[in-house]
C-alpha cells in the first residue's frame, strides 16, 4: 500500500486592515479544504488559534495568518487561488508556498512548476528550488511585496524517511490506538501544555495537532515500510524548550535520512544520531527572513536487500 506523505504547504499573512481570518467561520474554511481535496476531520480551538485536523494534514488560523499543509495527490494550489480570489491580491500582506519533491511525482496532478504558472496569476513573486532534482530537493515561492517579518516570527521543520526500529514496527502494527502513539512519540513529555487533537487512519498513518497559546505543532506519521515519511513542524524556540524536540523524534524514529529547514531559527544538528549532510543552504529573503535547508543521511542505517518487482 502506497500513500504519499510529503506535504505541500502554504503560509499567508494577511494586512492590518484586513478582518480576522478566525471571523470568517468553518464554513468559509471548509470551503477552502474541498478545493484541495481535502475535508476537515475535527479541530481544537484556544483565544488565539483554531487547529483544524485534515483527512490530509492540518490548517491552523490566527487572527493575521493561516497556514495549512496538505499530502497525499491533494490540489493545495488549488485552495490557495481560491482564497486571494475570496479577500482580494491587496488583502495579502506576505504569502509562501512550498513543495518538496515527492516518491512517485507523476501521480500528482500538478508539479511545482505547474502550480508556480497558477499563482503567478494571482500574486506576484518569486520561486526557488533548493537541492539537486536528483536528490532531495525542496521548492518555494514567495510574494515580493514590501513586508518585514518580525525576528520572532520562527518555523523550524523536521521531515523524516524511512523510519525503522521499534516505534517504526508499532506504527505499522494492527495493535496500535491513539494513547499508544502519543506515548511512542512522548508528546506530553515533548510539549507540555499543549492541547493536541489527533485522528489514527486505516489501516495505519496519524496525525496530531497542538496548541499552546500563539504556539503550534503538527506531526503527520506516514509508515508503510517501503516509502515512509513522518514530517513535525512549529514555531516553537526550540532553544526554549524541555527537551531537544528533533534529536528525540530522530532517536525515536530511528530515519535513514532526514531534511531540516529553519525559517528565523538558528541550526544545530548536535544530538542528531551519526551522519552526514549531503548539503544545506542558506537564503536571506527580502523580507527579513532568514531560510536553512539541510539533508542528512543516516551512517550504516540499513542492509538492502534485493525486492522482486
Amino acid at each position: 500500500m502506497f500513500f504519499e506523505g510529503s506535504e505541500k504547504k502554504i503560509e499567508v499573512i494577511v494586512t492590518p486592515a484586513t478582518p480576522s481570518l478566525r471571523s470568517l467561520g468553518r464554513p468559509f474554511w471548509e470551503g477552502m479544504v474541498a478545493k484541495a481535496h481535502a475535508e476537515i476531520l475535527s479541530s481544537v480551538s484556544n483565544d488565539y488559534c483554531d487547529a483544524y485536523l485534515l483527512s490530509e494534514s492540518s490548517l491552523f488560523v490566527w487572527d493575521n495568518r493561516f497556514l495549512m499543509l496538505t499530502c497525499g495527490t491533494t490540489t493545495l494550489v488549488n485552495a490557495a487561488t481560491h482564497f486571494i480570489d475570496e479577500l482580494g491580491e491587496q488583502a495579502i500582506a506576505f504569502a509562501s508556498y512550498q513543495r518538496k519533491n515527492e516518491y512517485l511525482s507523476h501521480l500528482q496532478a500538478t508539479s511545482f512548476t505547474d502550480d508556480l504558472q497558477l499563482l503567478r496569476k494571482k500574486i506576484s513573486g518569486k520561486a526557488f528550488r533548493i537541492g539537486h532534482l536528483d536528490s532531495h530537493h525542496h521548492y518555494i515561492f514567495y510574494t515580493d511585496k514590501p513586508y518585514e517579518a518580525d525576528t520572532s516570527d520562527i518555523t523550524n521543520e523536521l521531515l523524516m524517511y524511512h523510519i525503522s526500529g521499534d516505534a517504526a514496527d508499532y506504527l505499522r502494527s494492527d495493535k496500535q490506538d491513539i494513547a499508544g502513539v502519543r506515548a511512542t512519540l512522548a508528546l506530553a513529555e515533548m510539549l507540555p501544555g499543549f492541547s493536541f487533537d489527533d485522528f489514527l487512519f486505516e489501516p495505519f498513518g496519524y496525525s496530531v495537532n497542538g496548541i499552546r497559546g500563539r504556539e503550534y505543532i503538527t506531526i503527520h506519521v506516514t509508515p508503510q515500510e517501503n516509502s515512509s515519511y513522518v514530517s513535525f513542524e512549529t514555531n516553537l524556540d526550540m532553544s526554549q524548550q524541555p527537551l531537544d524536540i528533533f534529536a528525540r523524534l530522530l532517536g525515536t524514529l530511528d530515519p535513514g535520512s532526514w531534511d531540516v529547514i529553519h525559517f528565523n531559527a538558528p541550526h544545530s544538528s548536535c544530538g542528531f544520531p551519526a551522519h552526514i549532510c549531503l548539503g544545506s543552504a542558506n537564503i536571506q529573503l527580502e523580507h527579513g527572513y532568514q531560510l536553512h535547508f539541510s539533508h542528512y543521511q543516516q551512517l550504516y542505517h540499513e542492509k538492502l536487500l534485493p525486492e522482486a518487482i
